[in-house]
C-alpha cells in the first residue's frame, strides 16, 4: 500500500529530477578549427551529431572565415584599384570578349598554379574557394548603340534625316589626304587605311553636309535606254535595257557611297574611326536608304584589347580569354 511517507518521497524525487534537469551550465566554446569537423557524441543511443556548420555561423558571426561576394564596378580605373587592393599570389583576370556583354572580372582567390595531385590524403593544396571576385561590364556607348541601330536597316528619307541630323556631331569629313584618294607616307595610318577601304570597294567619301542636304530634298528619277547590240559574224542581235537614276532637272546622281564616323566603343572611351557605307535602292515611287558600319567588330576589338592591356599592364596580373569556374 502506498503511504503518505511514500507518497511524499516520489513527489520530492521527481521534484528533485525536475530541479536537476532544468538547471543549465555555461559550456566553454572550444578554438574553431576551419579544417576539421566538429563532431560530438549525443546520449540519445549514442548517436553522433555534426555541428561544424553550426560552429562555423558562430565562429563568422562577429568576423568572417575568409572573404567572399563579388563587387561590382562601375569603371575601367576602379576595376584596376579593386584588383590591386585584394590581389595575392594566385590572382587572376578573366575577360570576356562578347559584343553584346563585355565584362573584366578579377578572381583574387584563384587556384594555385600546378596540377592537381589526387594521391594526397589531405586535400588538395593548391585548390582555392574562388568565391572573392570584382567584375566590370564594359558599358557600349550611346553612339555605338544609335549607329548599330540603323545598321543595315532599309530607312525613309525622313528616318534618315531624323539619324543624320541627331549624330552629325560623330560624322566627320574626310581630310583632303582621303578625298584625293591616294596613300602616301606622310599620310596619318589612319588616312592611308580609309583610302584603301574605299579603293577596294570603288567608292569615294561624303561630307556632312551632302548628307544633311540630300536627307532633306532628295528624289530619284529612272530613265530607261534601250540598247541593241550586233554580232555581225552571226548576225544575232541582243537587246539591253539600261536603266539609270538621274535628279529632277535630269542629271546624273552623285551621291557620296561612304562616310566616316569617329565614335566611341565604350562610355566614356576614346573615339574610333569607321566607315559606314550608304546606299539607297529605289523600291516603285519610294527610296529606302542603307546605313552599313564596315567591320566593327574591328573597332570593338580594338577598344576592348587596349582596356584589358591597361588592366594586366596596372595589376600585373595573368589574363585568361573566357569566364572562371563557377
Amino acid at each position: 500500500m502506498t503511504t503518505a511517507t511514500t507518497k511524499a518521497n516520489i513527489a520530492e524525487t521527481i521534484r528533485d529530477v525536475i530541479l536537476e534537469r532544468g538547471n543549465h551550465e555555461d559550456m566553454a566554446v572550444p578554438q574553431i578549427d576551419f579544417t576539421k569537423p566538429h563532431l560530438v557524441s549525443m546520449p540519445e543511443k549514442r548517436r553522433v551529431e555534426d555541428l561544424t556548420w553550426h560552429s562555423h555561423a558562430a565562429a563568422e558571426f562577429l568576423k568572417p572565415a575568409r572573404r567572399r561576394g563579388t563587387a561590382t564596378l562601375n569603371d575601367l580605373r576602379s576595376l584596376i584599384d579593386w584588383s590591386n587592393r585584394f590581389k595575392g599570389q594566385n590572382s587572376a583576370l578573366f575577360a570576356q570578349n562578347n559584343m553584346r556583354n563585355p565584362s573584366l572580372t578579377c578572381v583574387t582567390d584563384y587556384h594555385q598554379e600546378g596540377p592537381a595531385d589526387p594521391t594526397l590524403t589531405g586535400g588538395e593544396p593548391t585548390a582555392r574557394h574562388c568565391h572573392h571576385r570584382g567584375t566590370y561590364k564594359f558599358p557600349l556607348s550611346k553612339e555605338w548603340w544609335a549607329w548599330k541601330a540603323v545598321d543595315g536597316v532599309a530607312l525613309e528619307k525622313d528616318d534618315l534625316g531624323e539619324h543624320i541630323e541627331a549624330q552629325a556631331q560623330d560624322i566627320m569629313d574626310p581630310t583632303p589626304a582621303i578625298l584625293q584618294g591616294k596613300e602616301d607616307d606622310g599620310n596619318a595610318d589612319w588616312e592611308n587605311r580609309l583610302i584603301r577601304t574605299a579603293r577596294q570597294i570603288e567608292k569615294r567619301y561624303g561630307q556632312l553636309h551632302e548628307l544633311l542636304a540630300m536627307s532633306k530634298r532628295f528624289e530619284i528619277y529612272e530613265v530607261s535606254d534601250l540598247k541593241a547590240v550586233t554580232n555581225r559574224d552571226t548576225g544575232e542581235q541582243e537587246i539591253q535595257f539600261l536603266n539609270e537614276h538621274k535628279t529632277a532637272d535630269g542629271k546624273p546622281l552623285n551621291i557620296p557611297s561612304l562616310i566616316i564616323i569617329a565614335i566611341p566603343v565604350f562610355e566614356g572611351g576614346a573615339p574610333y574611326r569607321m566607315v559606314v557605307r550608304f546606299r539607297y535602292r529605289k523600291m516603285g515611287g519610294s527610296v529606302k536608304f542603307i546605313l552599313s558600319m564596315c567591320n566593327p567588330e574591328k573597332a570593338f576589338d580594338a577598344a576592348f584589347d587596349e582596356a584589358v592591356t591597361e588592366a594586366t599592364t596596372a595589376t600585373e596580373l595573368p589574363l585568361f580569354m573566357g569566364t572562371p569556374e563557377a
